[in-house]
């Protein structure tokens, strides 16, 4: 039976992943940013690829270098690189949107519509940096278009994804933007379930809290919940999860693949999640070059952590003579270790995209901050997706940037699988 999704607001694609891991066939992708389109691009050209030795040597060659994006583009249909949308959803794209998505799906049916407005809006951290005037930031209110959708395509389900703040973030008038978000999908004819996910109970090598809304239109069922049994902690501590890829300095690796693939069969549980394969060049192992004041704090904050002493705090563990930043009064934690002995980190978030203070390797002996494919590695994302930049060169900080926005793609691939029962 094939399940056809339509994901909004699809970001670089780690929820759209795990719906296609999960059996699902995408008709199309809607997102604004360029960079993300052409990693959704890409990931399209990989799934058209993939199933023959052919299509897999092209793939290889791209993710070596050897030849551009446009050749990779040129082996598959048109049509699948049309099923990226790149556009701003508003009030003057949204028609043009509808018409190019009626293409796309021709007489078949959309059953399940994916994807969340941008979170930074009902973020708490987005609250405190920039205080009241994010009441008025447009982004608050974006989920009346993923609403429009909803009533256009009537899908049979919905899974809207945010942050925990939606719970408690208010509009300029006091009121529960949660509330209006309820109202509106039930407005739309759907009745609505409240997930709260700790995606470490789930498998996941990341702490990371996720709201996730399941709608079922309400002329289907009345039982339209679903249920997402908790797998439990990840097997593996992060140190075994980055164990087989290359160790680097500050500043060394490569972006592209130089042909070393990771050591899939040596670790089931890699394989058995879709992050690690014996087919394809590791790619974006490449960490951000540090000076050698940051390598300092990173060494000592390695130290304490191995010591027992998980937090840096930087007005009392840094000498007040090597003191650079001149906040000494917040943030005091702004450096902290990637615990390598623990089965899961902390949140990953698009900030990593500034520096990498906050997700310092757990290695000494690597004295750096983590490359984009171990971040990935944290969010799921298997080891031969590529993330593509707004240009057409590569780019470590467009990468740092999508992975932090992602959803982990296990969660994804857990909720899909859920939600399929539904259609059996």
């Amino acid at each position: 039976m094939k399940i056809r999704f339509l994901d909004l607001f699809a970001g670089a694609g780690g929820l759209s992943e795990g719906f296609i891991q999960a059996g699902y066939t995408p008709v199309a992708h809607v997102e604004m940013d360029k960079a993300a389109c052409n990693t959704l691009r890409t990931r399209t050209a990989y799934h058209e690829l993939k199933n023959t030795a052919e299509g897999r040597s092209v793939y290889e060659s791209y993710l070596r270098g050897e030849i551009s994006r446009g050749e990779l583009y040129s082996k598959v249909p048109s049509e699948l690189l049309d099923t990226v949308i790149e556009e701003a959803i508003g009030s003057l794209t949204i028609n043009d949107i509808f018409r190019r998505i009626d293409r796309l799906k021709g007489e078949e049916e959309i059953d399940v519509v994916i994807g969340g407005p941008p979170c930074q809006a009902y973020s708490v951290v987005g609250r405190s940096r920039v205080g009241e005037e994010i009441k008025n930031d447009e982004r608050n209110y974006l989920f009346r278009y993923y609403v429009e959708f909803l009533l256009k395509y009537k899908p049979r389900y919905f899974v809207f994804e945010n942050v925990t703040g939606l719970h408690s973030a208010k509009d300029k008038n006091g009121d529960s933007f949660f509330t209006h978000v309820l109202r509106a999908l039930n407005s739309a004819g759907y009745k609505v379930y409240q997930h709260l996910f700790r995606t470490e109970l789930y498998g996941i090598p990341q702490r990371r809290r996720r709201v996730i809304l399941i709608g079922c239109r309400d002329n289907f069922s009345t039982t339209g919940d679903i249920s997402v049994p908790e797998t439990g902690e990840c097997p593996l501590t992060i140190n075994e999860i980055f164990a087989d890829l290359q160790h680097i300095q500050a500043g060394e690796g490569e972006i592209r693949g130089d042909g070393r693939k990771a050591s899939a069969k040596r670790n089931a549980w890699m394989v058995e999640n879709w992050i690690s394969d014996d087919l394809f060049s590791v790619t974006y192992h490449q960490a951000r070059p540090t000076n050698d004041h940051d390598k300092e704090i990173y060494r000592r904050a390695v130290e304490m952590w191995n010591s027992g002493k998980q937090r840096f705090n930087y007005a009392i563990d840094q000498p007040k003579n090597k003191q650079t930043h001149k906040n000494t009064k917040s943030f005091l934690d702004r450096f902290k270790v990637i615990g390598g002995s623990e089965t899961s980190s902390h949140t990953v978030v698009a900030h990593i995209t500034k520096d990498g203070h906050y997700y310092i390797h757990p290695d000494i002996r690597q004295n750096r901050s983590i490359t984009p494919r171990e971040a990935a590695r944290l969010q799921t994302f298997p080891d031969n997706y590529f993330f593509e930049s707004a240009t057409n060169k590569d780019g470590r900080g467009s990468a740092y940037k999508q992975i932090g926005n992602a959803v982990p793609v296990k969660l994804a691939r857990l909720i899909a699988e859920a939600l399929k029962k539904k259609f059996m």
